[in-house]
């Protein structure tokens, strides 16, 4: 009885086994996976059209890249990218190869990772030839084939690397970016439809440099003589339509001058309930968060976010300053850094509050913002002071509660960072004939500053005392009055 309830038992147990048992996947062996790549595979590198030897972990190389076509292309048009790639030491784990497209600013605008014959595709996972199937020191060309997505930026920028679920491989020699990608090239776009949309056009500026004689005095009050005859950037805009938003918290305008030594920067901003609530002293706070405005600095004409700067003064006149390497990069979510926040803009300003800070019970009237930014802290420009003719790309916004209006609207094409919508700034002088100028010139005429909806405003001031707040030589307004509040070192 035992022996045959043992012997049924064993049976059951056998059957059920057999049918629990999981159906495995086709493999497919490592010498038919090496034949199937065969032809590009070599024992040598061929010719390279763009050499690179960056390193991948101190055991993949990327020897370079071609592109075909090299000229301008133009939207929807087929373009080929080959990269050229060697194992200097065996590869373990589950890495794959990625190769991302990206616009101007460095926002990814697709990935063209699944026509590529060493990458596996959606219907077959065993096809291609992984990293740790490569023999090392033979040379893998991997060709890739894409069509130009759609876009408002004038350049497009490619990149490579290496990934698991886990991140990137760092790159330990060559020219990348903080994401741990191989930063190739970069393919100018020829102008289309969409870079002829309504509201695309970038604003643009002349701004005269000062007279050898002029002072600016760093107070918050913009009486001196060439703020008033500095033309206007503004009023400003809805950030994602490009048209006035009467529904906006704020609004505002600003304006611009230099010389040898100092970039000056005015904003005067309209605010019915101004906000400090930080701490006195407090460095690098999120101003954003609150009220602020906002000066960014993309030092180079071609709006391509790399090296660019992030300035934010609120109306405790508090600064927020960070340089950014790449589009919004580095940053660690959620709390911070952003960029390089130990770069220091060196800055000297000054608020003047029309209203009172931090009392939502009553009615504000705004606040202006007067800072003067050395040269000199621009360090990753090309050439500072610029010289005549040089075009910057800036924005400026004025922000509440992490939203706000600008100089020149982002028309949903990325966020507050997005340097190929920053608009042109060009330094010019008083006489100065712009022949010979690179190719920043103004797109239009500077904005009028009829119809401003920022009233003159004026910064909390160390000291306390009350002040009348003088007749705005920047704006015509006549305030009621404020409290000085000083000026930062």
């Amino acid at each position: 009885m035992n022996c045959r309830v043992s012997i049924a038992l064993l049976a059951f147990t056998l059957a059920v086994g057999g049918c629990s048992k999981k159906k495995q996947g086709p493999t497919i062996d490592i010498d038919e996976q090496r034949a199937k790549v065969a032809k590009y595979t070599f024992d040598k590198a061929p010719e390279i059209a763009n050499k690179l030897e960056t390193v991948f972990g101190d055991k993949v190389k990327l020897l370079g890249y071609s592109v075909d076509p090299v000229g301008p292309v133009k939207q929807g048009q087929r373009v080929k990218l080959t990269l050229y790639w060697q194992a200097t030491a065996p590869v373990t784990g589950g890495w794959r190869i990625f190769t991302q497209v990206l616009d101007g600013s460095g926002e990814k605008l697709l990935s063209i990772d699944n026509n590529a014959p060493l990458r596996p595709t959606r219907k077959d996972k065993n096809a291609g030839l992984p990293p740790n199937r490569w023999e090392v020191n033979k040379v893998y060309v991997d060709q890739a084939v894409f069509h130009v997505p759609r876009t408002k930026s004038d350049t497009l920028q490619l990149v490579a690397g290496l990934e698991i679920k886990a991140g990137p491989m760092e790159v330990t020699s060559g020219p990348k970016d903080s994401s741990e990608r191989a930063i190739l090239g970069t393919l100018s776009i020829k102008p289309g439809e969409d870079s002829k949309g309504k509201g695309a056009k970038l604003p643009s500026v002349d701004v005269e440099k000062l007279e050898s004689n002029a002072k600016i005095t760093i107070d918050g009050k913009l009486d001196e003589a060439a703020w008033a005859t500095a033309p206007v950037l503004g009023p400003f805009v809805d950030v994602t339509t490009g048209k006035a938003n009467s529904k906006s918290p704020v609004g505002g305008s600003a304006k611009l001058l230099w010389n040898d030594t100092n970039l000056f920067v005015a904003f005067e901003v309209a605010d019915a309930s101004l906000t400090g609530g930080f701490p006195k002293g407090a460095k690098d706070p999120h101003l954003w968060t609150k009220d602020t405005v906002e000066l960014m600095v993309d030092p180079d004409a071609d709006g391509d976010n790399a090296d660019y700067y992030e300035i934010q003064i609120n109306p405790q006149n508090l600064v927020f300053d960070s340089q950014f390497d790449q589009y919004n990069e580095p940053k660690t979510e959620p709390d911070g850094p952003f960029g390089h926040e130990d770069w220091s803009s060196k800055l000297k300003s000054a608020v003047v509050v029309d209203g009172t800070l931090d009392k939502p019970e009553d009615t504000d009237k705004g606040y202006t913002v007067e800072a003067q930014i050395p040269w000199k802290s621009f360090s990753k420009a090309k050439k500072t002071p610029p010289a005549l003719g040089d075009t910057w790309r800036m924005n400026l916004y004025a922000m509440q509660d992490n939203s706000g209006v600008a100089w020149s609207p982002i028309m949903g094409q990325g966020n507050f960072h997005k340097a190929a919508r920053f608009g042109k700034v060009r330094f010019t002088a008083k006489g100065f004939t712009p022949e010979g100028a690179d190719g920043g010139a103004p797109d239009a005429a500077a904005p009028s500053a009829s119809g401003s909806a920022a009233p003159s405003a004026a910064s909390a001031a160390a000291s306390g005392t009350v002040q009348p707040l003088p007749k705005s030589a920047a704006s015509g307004l006549k305030p009621a009055g404020a409290r000085p509040v000083g000026s930062a070192p």
